[in-house]
């Protein structure tokens, strides 16, 4: 057809799950020259595509040939019913925790090699983390992403390992050695601890939402500043929620099973 370009290897639905995939955590918008540049596609696809998405919803015009995520997108998202039911079941369990601690509050699970973030409840004076809904951050040198490690199968601390270590700070562990033994520390004690290993002058102090054979399902955490960490107090109440949570999780997916039977 006039004015569509054929690119051998690819079709229509990898060339827009390409556009959409251009924008990164931190991107707020990208203009139609950078689209072209993150998925190689021509200038004519990007903008036929783009144009094609903000008529569906999935994209937003932010000004001329500029782009961002649109609202569609996220209304999908809201559908999913495994991830949206945890965050509801969550969601009383991190206020309580937040209560406590008035301090940041996560919730994320596991997307490959990084915790994604579902829900993050932010204190008023609490410490800058970076970290915010649908945001990713690796998990070698995260308290979330470290308790999801220990917690799940042996193969995904080697598979993160063998994809290489990145540093972040002086503080990351970078030594697979180091990393598989605080992941035995972590699975001892049922929490997790990241000093400055991702951001400077904070400590991430996290555990685990477990299925019934203990196998992470998510994990929460508290990101408090490092000068005022005191991991002895924070530990033991972040468990406790962890452990609520798996609790009701169990309770909801019985009760579940029991009307479908």
């Amino acid at each position: 057809m006039p004015g569509q370009i054929r690119e051998p290897g690819r079709t229509v639905t990898s060339r827009v799950l390409a556009v959409l995939d251009a924008f990164g955590p931190d991107d707020t918008d990208l203009s139609l020259a950078e689209l072209c540049r993150r998925t190689g596609l021509a200038p004519a696809t990007a903008h036929r595509l783009a144009g094609e998405l903000v008529a569906w919803g999935g994209l937003e015009r932010s000004g001329d040939h500029h782009y961002r995520i649109g609202l569609r997108l996220f209304e999908i998202g809201m559908r999913a019913p495994g991830r949206y039911g945890l965050s509801n079941i969550a969601l009383p369990f991190l206020e309580d925790l937040y209560e406590v601690t008035r301090e940041n509050v996560h919730l994320a699970v596991r997307d490959g090699h990084h915790a994604v973030y579902l829900h993050k409840i932010t204190g008023r004076r609490a410490v800058g983390a970076p970290s915010r809904s649908g945001g990713r951050l690796p998990l070698h040198a995260t308290g979330m992403g470290k308790a999801l490690l220990a917690f799940s199968d042996y193969e995904l601390a080697e598979e993160t390992i063998a994809a290489g270590l990145s540093r972040y700070t002086s503080h990351t562990i970078t030594s697979p050695g180091l990393l598989r033994r605080a992941l035995v520390q972590i699975r001892r004690r049922g929490f997790s601890v990241a000093a400055q290993e991702y951001s400077l002058g904070t400590v991430s102090v996290a555990a685990p939402v477990l299925s019934a054979d203990g196998q992470a399902l998510a994990a929460i955490s508290v990101v408090v500043r490092s000068s005022r960490a005191n991991v002895a107090r924070l530990g033991p109440a972040v468990r406790t929620a962890a452990m609520g949570i798996s609790r009701q999780l169990s309770s909801t997916s019985a009760a579940s099973r029991e009307r479908v039977g």
